[in-house]
């Protein structure tokens, strides 16, 4: 999958509200995972934006929110979930936050489309692809140019 962004970012915790830097990767296919550093060894967590993302915030629309000491209301960015969650970040600066909220607005908007060599075409991915299983209604061999029905699990 193609990497639309990466780069450091400042998470607020959800329970003590503690500020954290993480390193944070935004792919192409929607997922904005983080990590403890730059190595991308210890994954902290993962938000499915194409799938969870109902808004973005950045600057001032981010009320209630204390930044990390020596930044800006202006670096801020809230994601709101659609379980109705947040989850409040804080760009190295005004640029930057404008930054990550096109391209996290950009991965949300935009389909995934992948190659497909047995049809020489390529086909949208579906949301949350990752969880999806194709099945078709019986066994034709293969040359059944039926029908396949997705099968999505719930998170």
């Amino acid at each position: 999958m193609a990497l639309m962004k990466s780069g450091w970012l400042w998470r607020q915790s959800s329970i003590l509200r503690r500020w954290k830097r993480n390193w944070f990767v935004l792919w192409l296919d929607g997922g904005l995972v983080y990590y403890q550093d730059e190595t991308q060894r210890d994954l902290e967590g993962r938000i499915h934006i194409k799938f969870n993302c109902r808004d973005i915030k950045t600057g001032r629309e981010c009320r209630d929110v204390q930044p990390p000491e020596g930044k800006s209301r202006d670096c801020l960015m809230t994601i709101v979930l659609r379980d109705g969650s947040k989850v409040t970040l804080c760009a190295e600066s005004e640029d930057d936050a404008v930054a990550w909220k096109m391209a996290v607005l950009e991965a949300k908007n935009t389909p995934v489309h992948m190659y497909d060599p047995y049809d020489d075409y390529y086909q949208t991915v579906p949301l949350d692809s990752h969880q999806t299983m194709y099945v078709s209604s019986g066994y034709y061999g293969n040359q059944y140019g039926g029908m396949c029905f997705p099968i999505m699990a719930s998170p």
